[in-house]
């Protein structure tokens, strides 16, 4: 009888790949166990599955790569945090109401130099995702990375940060500790401070609770993350009032990557491994480093006002496309 085989998120769109993979890992454990006449078979299932997987991921639909950004086994916050900063030191609060701990910040080291590095955090299971609200901040946690970005100021460190949002939290509360007002000064600080800023779309980059924290020198988006103004179920519910045209919206909303790179809303596409972030998330921390390195060191030496200055005018520019 075979042991119980290791469960993995699959997406709609992968439901062909999964029963492959499950073959694999059945005849897998068949061969561990002394089987060796399937070997053959087994080395061309893993051929076809390689091969599926590969032309499956590169013609996926914006709602399927929407899917791909909001999948569960994507690198967080945290887990950039362990593979890319050196002597994290973790701050938190506003000074003013209290923590959000959707939104973490610090100080550490990348690569050897000295950065303050904020990003929102999901959050994992049930229990963090609770603790984490999913992500999405209250007027607290952006006014935490207000903080942190004046105290990167400060100390002339630049600015790191990893946006992965659905949006900021739309409870009432949160409206009336001013939600709105919060997001602004946000945006505001963002186009404000004399140091580098580099800001990275890792998953859901959504509405103002993810302007909040990206605009920066530089974008960056994974290759399968999405960036939008609202999420495709909110347009569709806004435009056709049904959920059921999220797939149209995804297409028209032009969320992705690569439509945002023509659109010069960020500055550089980063590659995703094969298959998305969420099946090798050390590869993908990894890419995201290099790519951050090479924009830092891009952005380092230049005067504090030019910096400002870029930066607003990059902004300025995209509310000018097509006028």
């Amino acid at each position: 009888m075979l042991d119980e085989l290791p469960m993995q998120s699959y997406l709609e769109f992968e439901k062909p790949l999964a029963e492959l993979e499950t073959k694999i890992a059945e005849l897998k454990q068949l061969v561990d166990a002394g089987n060796t006449d399937i070997a053959d078979e087994l080395v061309k299932l893993e051929s076809k599955a390689a091969q599926q997987l590969q032309a499956t991921y590169a013609r996926l639909t914006p709602w399927q790569k929407t899917q791909v950004a909001r999948h569960q086994d994507r690198p967080h916050f945290a887990d950039y945090v362990a593979g890319l900063i050196q002597e994290y030191v973790p701050l938190s609060g506003d000074r003013a109401f209290a923590d959000d701990a959707a939104i973490q910040g610090g100080l550490g080291r990348f690569r050897g130099r000295a950065v303050v590095v904020i990003g929102h955090e999901k959050g994992r299971g049930t229990e963090g995702r609770v603790k984490h609200n999913f992500g999405m901040a209250k007027p607290e946690g952006y006014r935490k990375a207000i903080r942190l970005m004046r105290l990167a100021e400060r100390f002339r460190l630049p600015v790191l940060t990893l946006v992965d949002t659905s949006g900021a939290f739309p409870g009432v509360a949160a409206e009336e500790r001013g939600q709105a007002e919060a997001i602004a000064r946000a945006i505001d600080c963002c186009l404000d401070i004399r140091v580098p800023l580099i800001s990275a779309i890792v998953g859901e980059g959504g509405s103002g609770g993810a302007v909040a924290l990206a605009a920066a020198n530089r974008v960056l988006m994974f290759e399968h993350a999405v960036y939008s103004v609202i999420s495709p179920e909110g347009c569709a519910a806004i435009l056709w009032n049904t959920g059921d045209k999220a797939q149209d919206a995804a297409e028209a909303l032009k969320l992705t990557a690569t439509d945002l790179a023509k659109l010069k809303v960020v500055d550089e596409v980063v590659k995703e491994p094969v298959g998305g972030a969420h099946r090798n998330a050390k590869a993908a921390i990894q890419a995201l480093g290099d790519a951050l390195e090479a924009q830092l060191k891009g952005l380092a030496g230049q005067e504090p006002g030019a910096l400002r200055e870029q930066r607003r005018r990059k902004f300025l520019d995209i509310g000018s496309v097509g006028l």
